[in-house]
């Protein structure tokens, strides 16, 4: 196996749990669960926080004995919803362990590996820990290994507010992703909400809001992950083994252009007869179609995966299903290769059910960055709350450092057609 996965804080270990659950059924191959595990047959994990209480119910949920107990690192304090208290921790000794104890573990990960290909990081933009740690995490893992991918699979919060210092911890985030990840597979709140709630029956008024779980949400988003990174058939050895090549192929499909590496993920699944060009369709009815400005949004790449028995008959016409992605997403005229796709006739999130996963270099994600700098700037020139952040060795060239950064990106792809 190629890659170490990290996951940082509640959001990062909730959805890890929800990952591991689907990679770790009992459905699945030995084949399939190879390409996470060491040769000892622990998962290839490691699963961070500042406090104890998420890993301990991660570890008791998953099925016992595959998480190593020396990757199961935990503080004894949160982080308090701070950036600057993620990235540069606290004064006492045991928790400033909890940066070199993780980075300690990933080499110990990375030696067992025949080869390193790089870590995949589950993280949210919003908390402390999160954030703010995740980032110092992105940082020290690119100076100690140049060579590695990292792929960081990021949770943006809810747009009607998390917590008043969100939008100041998604900004250094983002620009820390910016500067060290290869690529951000970015998931909103708001619209994983809305895909968890739509299959669910409506019992009342058409107009009552469903109830949907955190759990629900966080099983959304690694159902696509399952999609996009499980093992695939083309990338398996004459031995039937995968070497778990599928995030690196994913970053070298969709992100042409090192500067745009922000990526928009859709899936839609059916059970039963399968119309493949129907459920590309499916993706592309949320799909956001004009920038804030009013502007329509493009895209530099676009991958579908395909995933379900009835694989042949999306092979025997792949080219009816990648037609409608490159105009639904816009594709951008000066990429020959724009959109692709990858197929398997395994499904892992539920046995014979067909799922098309896509992942797109897509412009909305500049959406989220442009809310994200004008709140974040309006906070910083009226001065709340930045003491918060002094406190805990942040200083104001990390915050000017951020805007730039971010307001780089989105003058890239306000001109992806250039």
């Amino acid at each position: 196996m190629s890659a170490v996965w990290l996951q940082v804080g509640q959001c990062g270990n909730q959805i890890g749990q929800e990952w591991w659950q689907i990679v770790t059924g009992t459905s699945n191959r030995e084949a399939d669960i190879y390409p996470f595990c060491s040769p000892d047959g622990h998962l290839s994990a490691i699963c961070v926080d500042s406090e104890p209480k998420v890993v301990r119910k991660l570890q008791k949920q998953i099925k016992r004995g595959v998480f190593r107990e020396s990757n199961l690192i935990m503080g004894k304090q949160g982080r308090g919803n701070n950036w600057a208290y993620g990235y540069h921790g606290v004064r006492s000794e045991s928790d400033q362990s909890l940066c070199s104890r993780t980075m300690e573990s990933l080499r110990k990960e990375a030696e067992k590996r025949d080869f390193y290909g790089g870590t995949v990081l589950f993280h949210s933009l919003s908390g402390g820990t999160g954030a703010g740690l995740s980032s110092r995490f992105c940082e020290a893992i690119r100076e100690e290994y140049p060579p590695g991918h990292i792929l960081s699979v990021s949770v943006a919060p809810h747009q009607a507010g998390e917590s008043p210092l969100q939008h100041y911890n998604a900004l250094l985030c983002l620009s820390w992703l910016q500067r060290y990840a290869d690529g951000v597979l970015l998931f909103h709140n708001d619209e994983v909400l809305k895909r968890a709630a739509a299959p669910l029956p409506r019992k009342h008024l058409p107009e009552a809001p469903c109830q949907v779980s955190l759990a629900s949400m966080n099983a959304c988003i690694a159902s696509c992950l399952a999609g996009l990174l499980c093992p695939l058939k083309i990338f398996t050895s004459q031995s039937g083994f995968s070497m778990g090549m599928e995030p690196w192929e994913l970053l070298r499909t969709v992100c042409p252009v090192p500067a745009f590496k922000f990526l928009h993920t859709a899936q839609a699944s059916t059970r039963g007869t399968v119309f493949w060009d129907s459920l590309a369709s499916s993706v592309l009815q949320p799909l956001p179609r004009q920038s804030l400005a009013g502007n329509p949004h493009q895209s530099t790449a676009v991958l579908a995966v395909a995933r379900g028995p009835r694989e042949d008959a999306f092979l025997a016409n792949p080219g009816l299903v990648l037609r409608k992605l490159r105009q639904g997403y816009r594709c951008v005229s000066w990429n020959p290769f724009a959109a692709t796709y990858w197929t398997d006739a395994a499904s892992f999130v539920a046995p014979g059910r067909h799922s098309l996963t896509v992942c797109a270099n897509h412009s909305s994600s500049a959406d989220l960055l442009q809310r994200v700098e004008q709140r974040a700037r309006a906070m910083y020139e009226s001065h709340a709350f930045l003491h918060w952040y002094w406190r805990h060795g942040c200083e104001e060239g990390d915050f000017e450092q951020a805007f730039e950064t971010v307001r780089s990106v989105l003058g890239d792809y306000s001109h992806l057609e250039e």
